[in-house]
């Protein structure tokens, strides 16, 4: 599976402001992504992360074998980009 392609998939089930998807060994199954979106407001990082994977359904278990995943709300990516 191509980076893009997971992309597509978390773009298409959450709503994002800002979504980077790479990956990490060339081969197509391990990727890293931060995803922003407002749909993780007042959830905890494992529900963040549940999201995204009910985005990823059956690729998550089938074609990827690893994900790293940084997630953050759009309040908390913009307050760590004015920090940078």
């Amino acid at each position: 599976m191509e980076a893009n392609k997971v992309k597509e998939l978390i773009t298409a089930g959450l709503t994002v402001s800002h979504v980077e998807v790479a990956d990490t060994t060339g081969t197509g199954d391990h990727f890293s992504a931060v995803v922003v979106s407002d749909d993780f407001k007042e959830l905890s990082l494992v529900e963040q992360h549940q999201l995204v994977y009910k985005t990823l359904g059956n690729h998550l278990t089938n074609e990827i074998h690893a994900l790293q995943l940084k997630t953050f709300s759009k309040s908390a990516w913009e307050k760590i980009n004015l920090e940078d």
